[in-house]
C-alpha cells in the first residue's frame, strides 16, 4: 500500500515542513543584511519548497504577500514623509511587522496555518 497512512493523512504537518514554513518567516530578516533580502530570501525558500509540501506552499504565500505588501505600504509612508508623518506611520509600520513576523514564526513551527492580516493576495 503506497500513499499515506491514515494515521499520517489527518497528523498535519511534520518537522520538516514545520522547520522549512519557519524559516520563510525567518529569512525576511535577511532584509537587514541584503536590499529586498526580505522578499529575496522566502522567494527563494519558497520556490524550492512549495511543491514538496503545501504546509510550506501556504506560509511562503504568505510571507511574500506580507513582504509585498510591507513594501508597498512602505513607498506610501516615504511619500508621507513629505509632509511629517510618513516617519511615524514607518515606526508604526516596523514594529506591526516585526510582531506579526513573530506570530508567523510561532505559528509554523506549531504547525499551524497563518494568514497575514491586512496583506494583500499578490502570489497566488
Amino acid at each position: 500500500m503506497s500513499g499515506p497512512t491514515p494515521e499520517r493523512a489527518h497528523a498535519g504537518p511534520g518537522p520538516d515542513e514545520k522547520n522549512w514554513a519557519m524559516f520563510c518567516h525567518l529569512s525576511v530578516f535577511a532584509g537587514f543584511i541584503i536590499p529586498l533580502g526580505n522578499i529575496i530570501a522566502p522567494l527563494v525558500l519558497w520556490l524550492m519548497k512549495r511543491r514538496a509540501s503545501g504546509y510550506v506552499d501556504h506560509h511562503g504565500r504568505e510571507v511574500l504577500n506580507f513582504q509585498i505588501t510591507l513594501l508597498l505600504a512602505m513607498v506610501v509612508c516615504w511619500l508621507l514623509a513629505l509632509v511629517l508623518i510618513g516617519f511615524v506611520l514607518m515606526a508604526v509600520l516596523g514594529i506591526a511587522a516585526l510582531i506579526l513576523t513573530i506570530v508567523g514564526i510561532v505559528k509554523a513551527s506549531r504547525g499551524e496555518y497563518y494568514r497575514y492580516p491586512f496583506s494583500l493576495r499578490l502570489v497566488n
